[in-house]
């Protein structure tokens, strides 16, 4: 095989391996266009189900409440994760192995282990009369749970971004004149964005797209998924297509923005680096 047919079959697999993957995601943002309720059969263009979607308060509801606790657990989570991964990198080379396996469990562990340990840990809290008349069940388990399996992934994002940072950044700006707090937001910080960025989208983006954790731990409260799940009963809306292809532009969209950024950040930082070279070399 020569160069030119290794490089076709690379970029024939490549195609096969994109269409595989985003080609679901493009028949459904084509029938949240589709006339009919048919999920098979096209029948003409129209814009009703967005119209309709806007007019569902029972999806809107549960859109709501999948927003504010994906964002309220995610910022919380991030802030808690980036803080434990600090800790973590200022501990032993064994301790800190030990803590990143254990921090590793509930990432591999089935969901529904997850979800079920945590709803037993919610009953129990019930049995010695913690939650009221009213249960425990509810926003606070919801917002505990969601907060619980996003931590791990702040730790295994930021982490290896620490790790990777000279040592001898921060004591350099302590003999600077800087304080410790100083030399932590000023210099560590920035170096540190990025993840952090990183950790808090991936966080957003599980949080909204959780169902069985939430399905345990939300008592009488409804997600989005678990909205949809209980839709699937019946028979699916060309709603929810309408609104799973507007959830999927704006994602799509914070992603590419997160991306150019970083990417002009990084442009910036290699311009500064070659300016001060040219200028000692010139020197």
């Amino acid at each position: 095989m020569n160069k030119r047919q290794s490089r076709l079959l690379q970029r024939t697999y490549l195609v096969l391996i994109f269409c595989f993957m985003y080609l679901p995601i493009a028949v459904m943002i084509v029938f949240s266009f589709n006339e009919s309720k048919s999920r098979a059969l096209w029948t003409g263009f129209t814009l009703d189900w967005y119209r309709s979607l806007f007019h569902n308060d029972m999806i809107l509801s549960a859109l709501a409440l999948s927003l504010v606790l994906a964002l309220v657990s995610s910022i919380i989570a991030t802030v808690l994760g980036t803080l434990a991964t600090i800790g973590i990198n200022s501990m032993g080379r064994k301790t800190q192995l030990l803590i990143n396996n254990i921090s590793y469990v509930p990432v591999v562990n089935p969901e529904i282990i997850t979800g079920v340990s945590l709803m037993l840990l919610f009953v129990m809290a019930q049995h010695f009369g913690i939650g009221g008349e009213g249960g425990v069940f509810g926003w606070p388990t919801l917002m505990i749970a969601h907060i619980t399996f996003n931590v791990p992934y702040v730790i295994f994002n930021v982490g290896p971004k620490l790790r990777q940072l000279d040592p001898s950044i921060y004591n350099a700006a302590l003999d600077l004149g800087c304080t410790p707090k100083q030399a932590f937001f000023k210099v560590i910080m920035p170096q540190l964005t990025p993840a952090i960025l990183s950790a808090f989208l991936i966080c957003l983006t599980y949080s909204i797209d959780d169902f069985m954790i939430s399905y345990f731990n939300s008592g009488t409260m409804q997600t989005l998924p678990i909205a949809i799940y209980s839709m699937t009963r019946k028979k699916v809306s060309p709603e929810i297509n309408a609104l799973s292809s507007i959830m999927f532009i704006v994602i799509l969209a914070i992603i590419l923005i997160s991306n150019h950024m970083d990417s002009r950040q990084y442009r910036k930082a290699q311009t500064a680096v070659r300016t001060a070279m040219a200028e000692e070399g010139g020197q």
